[in-house]
């Protein structure tokens, strides 16, 4: 009877009892009773306090985010508004490369500039080298220039099998020397060729492919976890990096050939530079957005750099087609990696319409063409780097 009346009392009480952590009840202050469906998506901040924080990615579906439901780690330019993705499983990170969100051009852009370049280094190991123009030099290096009075092109490559320079006739105008001609190819292809090494030329090629797939996989995962995020902005670093070391490397190489010194002097410069620079970036701080300016400040000063052993080569060989060529083509690389870093710092076109651009047309897809740009520009240079020293040789 006695517990009867104690259990009506307790029913008929105006405090609220609390469920804690334990299994004691807590007839003290009032606090209301939370049910663990409520608690879904969010977490415990400091001091005890609930903290909303919203997920993408339930256990249904990944959705879409606007930048300010981002988690700091993925705020990195906030005049791109909408279609984020935010802490997605490594298996939904990999399959959105084939919808639709506001790093879709990224991957895509460079995944294809991946896939270019792979081509292109199959093309050059495979047909080695590269036809090379040499109408008046080689004509007169083989005494076979106005024979006759009659223009003639020739035409010259190599031999994959045994390297020899190969001579062919392009022109003939005058079927009476064409017993010379011949006679005069012959002892050019029997003459033993100098093939110049290729591994500066295939060091840049592969320095811009793994670039162009650090930079994939970092706009593809880093969305997935904070240490996701950390670790491919690293490779991402370190890819660009590699491009600007390595894209020294034939310039330098066969420019100074036969000049050991000047060679080893730029060659250790730009790989001691290139081994500090991915040292400063592991530092976290080199990731926060307003350190924007610093970080392509950093690659710039790398990438200007270049402008001495450019100058350099101009002053030695200014009088050379292959250099004033080859310089063309440095300028022309210059001029798009110059101008794909003003995009990437100062996020134009973005700025000054914030959520017009954020699926296309931002800086970050413009700095990616512009990469691929500047890539190919040095790639045609390597090839006359190639040209010139096959048939030069020291």
């Amino acid at each position: 009877m006695a517990s009867t009346v104690t259990l009506e009392k307790m029913m008929r009480s105006p405090r609220t009892m609390t469920i804690q952590s334990g299994d004691d009840i807590d007839v003290g202050s009032p606090r209301t009773l939370r049910s663990p469906l409520l608690m879904k998506g969010r977490k415990v901040g400091g001091g005890g306090e609930d903290v909303v924080t919203d997920k993408c990615c339930g256990h249904k579906k990944c959705e879409l985010v606007s930048y300010d439901k981002l988690p700091e780690f993925l705020k990195h330019n906030e005049f791109i508004v909408d279609y984020y993705r935010s802490e997605w499983p490594i298996k939904e990170a990999l399959l959105s490369a084939f919808s639709i969100h506001n790093e879709t051009i990224n991957v895509w852009t460079h995944l294809i500039g991946f896939f270019v370049f792979l081509a292109l280094t199959v093309c050059a190991a495979t047909m080695v080298p590269m036809e090379y123009e040499a109408s008046h030099n080689l004509a007169t290096s083989t005494g076979l220039a106005n024979i006759t009075g009659n223009a003639m092109v020739l035409r010259s490559y190599y031999n994959a099998d045994n390297g020899a320079v190969v001579v062919a006739m392009k022109v003939l105008r005058n079927v009476s020397v064409e017993t010379d001609i011949a006679a005069a190819a012959a002892a050019a292809l029997s003459a033993p060729g100098h093939r110049v090494a290729r591994w500066p030329f295939y060091a840049y090629l592969c320095g811009a492919m793994f670039c162009l797939l650090m930079s994939s996989a970092c706009h593809l995962l880093a969305c997935h976890s904070e240490h996701a995020s950390y670790v491919f902005l690293r490779l991402d670093y370190a890819g660009i990096t590699g491009l600007i070391v390595t894209s020294f490397y034939p310039l330098v190489y066969y420019t100074f050939l036969c000049d050991p010194f000047y060679q080893a002097l730029y060659l250790g410069f730009i790989t001691a530079s290139g081994a500090a620079a991915v040292a400063v970036s592991l530092l976290p701080v080199f990731e926060r957005p307003e350190l924007r300016w610093a970080r392509a400040g950093l690659f710039a000063c790398m990438g200007m750099s270049g402008l001495v052993p450019i100058v350099h080569k101009m002053l030695v060989f200014g009088a050379r087609p292959e250099a004033v060529l080859t310089t063309g083509y440095e300028m022309a690389m210059g001029a798009f990696y110059l101008a794909g870093v003003v995009v990437y710092a100062t996020r134009v076109p973005e700025r000054w319409i914030p959520g017009r651009f954020d699926l296309a047309g931002h800086s970050h897809q413009l700095f990616h063409v512009l990469v691929i740009a500047g890539a190919y520009a040095h790639y045609l240079a390597g090839l006359v780097y190639l040209g010139w020293r096959d048939m030069d040789g020291c």
